[in-house]
């Protein structure tokens, strides 16, 4: 490629001679810069989080149970997931939640994201408030609450002729 005082030398490859207008130090300065990147490639962390109100609920993602809240788990595609949250004594959640794809990992982006150095993490929050069951806010609200509503069909009943 270069001779040994430093010029640039010509290569012969078929169809014709090139000249590499390369250096010497310029090449193992290149060839220095492309080994470390490629020695210390980056990786491309993604993460879903999922909090409610209650803490403590099971969460379901994609029908497949990933553990109580808070938690956080990773994920590989992104798109809708569908999510399925139960506790005892509130209402189940039942919706999906888009996981939406950052700029740096749109097709052709994603190659310099996956070479970078470092670490790039994609964090996804998702907050779900439960609504507690009406049976179980007060049980003695409910009983009373039941009750009316006999005594309301009982005289309803009462005048059908």
């Amino acid at each position: 490629m270069s001779g040994a005082d430093g010029r640039a030398t010509r290569v012969r490859v078929a169809g014709g001679v090139y000249t590499c207008r390369m250096t010497a130090p310029r090449a193992a300065a290149c060839f220095l810069l492309v080994s470390a990147a490629a020695a210390l490639p980056g990786c491309l962390k993604r993460t879903i989080h999922v909090t409610t109100e209650p803490p403590g609920a099971l969460v379901w993602l994609n029908d497949v149970e990933v553990g109580r809240t808070p938690l956080e788990t990773d994920f590989t595609y992104y798109g809708v997931y569908s999510v399925r949250i139960r506790k005892e004594g509130f209402e189940p959640v039942t919706t999906t939640r888009r996981a939406a794809m950052p700029v740096y990992e749109w097709p052709v982006v994603d190659l310099a994201a996956e070479a970078w150095p470092q670490t790039i993490e994609t964090n996804i929050r998702w907050h779900f408030d439960l609504s507690p069951t009406p049976e179980r806010t007060d049980p003695d609200a409910a009983r009373r609450d039941a009750v009316e509503r006999a005594k309301g069909m009982r005289d309803a009943a009462a005048h059908v002729p």
